[in-house]
């Protein structure tokens, strides 16, 4: 029989907003809280205040078996960050309870234990002494961590004068490697190159492999599905799915990105997004510029998207991509500058620059939409991981009223006859 290694029964976390709590206050702070209280008493007329409780997470219960591998996912603010600080003992839990049975290994945030003023080989016998290891087991293993970690040359450095990037390498081999029974990563891989991630979900993949168990929170729907075989979808504090990664990770697109039609506004300014906001995605919309406001996209026909980008003040775009993945988060095909070499100077204000694809060659069927924009560095002023859906149809497809069976995603040029 499997055993249950993390075991998670009605658990709940409430906050309480706009109070402090629980810290010593001075004379001149206490008589200053009194007399706000008795102003606020005084304009409500003596009603009762409201709204100051948040629940960031209310009756989650799920159980993981020793060496499964299960993904976390939901929007910003649907409660996973909260669950990983419970599960990893950061904060208490306002009801239920969450128990985790053997060594834990966790990367929640940037650094997280690591102590600013200490070098990057003293943080790491520190954390396997808070594991419970012993000076001969971290001896053992520090050579392989400072490896993979890429840091040799700064091992003896405070990791304050790190960079975010070797921070993060460090935390993860650290977390990784000091033989944790359960691992318990967030988002924060996503702050690393790609090539680092990769690397991250190899070892993580050899954690599992190894009979350990993974619990990994990520907004990339296939590194979940690459890792995990299981996932759990959370929404506003509240866990509403659990079952197979691929069929979890299709379910949270579909939720999350909006279906529209050809030459429909797309109103962007809420969407998820990361990046540094000096220019951002406000409005986009999608056509055939050979078929008429009306007329839908078709495999191997011409597509043509229009981005509304606000900019703070005049930038010039090195990379703009729109990015079209399947209904699981594989990405299919990505029109970026950078592979034609041009960039894109945009005036402080609005500013609208027109994506033109002459041919897509998918099958019909729906498709996820993401947007790009970055500076020559790199950095991303923003990204919209999923703005919207389209959907790809043709002729014989809307006669039909369905689409052929999904084998592949790329269309080709045939015929097919009787021989006689």
């Amino acid at each position: 029989m499997s055993v249950a290694v993390i075991h998670v029964e009605n658990l709940g976390k409430r906050y309480e907003l706009g109070r402090t709590r629980n810290r010593s206050r001075t004379l001149r702070e206490t008589i200053g809280e009194g007399a706000g209280d008795l102003l606020r008493t005084i304009r409500s007329s003596g009603a009762r205040r409201a709204g100051t409780e948040f629940w960031a997470l209310r009756d989650v219960s799920f159980q993981v078996t020793a060496g499964e591998a299960v993904g976390l996912i939901g929007g910003n603010g649907a409660g996973k960050s909260t669950l990983l600080k419970l599960l990893s003992r950061i904060t208490s839990p306002t009801i239920g309870r969450g128990e985790i049975r053997g060594r834990v290994g966790s990367l929640l945030e940037v650094g997280t234990g690591f102590h600013p003023d200490l070098t990057g080989r003293e943080n790491v016998y520190l954390n396997g002494a808070i594991l419970g290891m012993r000076a001969r087991e971290i001896d053992r293993k520090f050579d392989e961590i400072v490896a993979f970690a890429e840091v040799e040359q700064f091992i003896d450095t405070p990791v304050k004068r790190y960079s975010s990037g070797m921070y993060l390498r460090l935390a993860f081999a650290v977390a990784a490697h000091l033989e944790p029974e359960v691992l318990l990563v967030d988002e924060v891989l996503a702050v690393g190159d790609a090539a680092f991630q990769k690397k991250c979900l190899g070892k993580m993949s050899d954690v599992a492999g190894e009979g350990r168990t993974v619990l990994f929170v990520s907004h990339n729907m296939d590194s979940i599905q690459r890792l995990c075989n299981r996932a759990l979808m959370m929404e506003g504090g509240a866990l509403v799915a659990d079952g197979d990664s691929r069929e979890i990770t299709s379910l949270y697109l579909a939720r999350s990105s909006p279906h529209t039609a050809p030459n429909e506004h797309i109103d962007l300014v809420g969407a998820q997004r990361r990046g540094t906001g000096d220019a951002r995605f406000i409005e986009a919309n999608y056509r055939n510029p050979r078929g008429g406001r009306t007329t839908h996209a078709v495999p191997d026909g011409p597509l043509e998207f229009d981005l509304v980008i606000d900019a703070q003040l005049p930038v010039t775009l090195e990379s703009l991509a729109v990015i079209i993945y399947d209904g699981t988060g594989v990405k299919l095909l990505n029109a970026d500058t950078v592979t034609i070499g041009e960039s894109i100077a945009l005036d402080a204000g609005r500013n609208t620059v027109r994506v033109h694809m002459e041919a897509v060659h998918l099958l019909p069927g729906q498709y996820v939409v993401g947007l790009y924009m970055a500076d020559a560095s790199s950095t991303p002023y923003d990204y919209i991981h999923r703005a919207f859906e389209i959907e790809l149809l043709t002729s014989a497809t809307q006669s039909l009223g369905r689409t052929p069976p999904r084998n592949g995603f790329v269309t080709c040029r045939f015929t097919a006859s009787r021989v006689l």
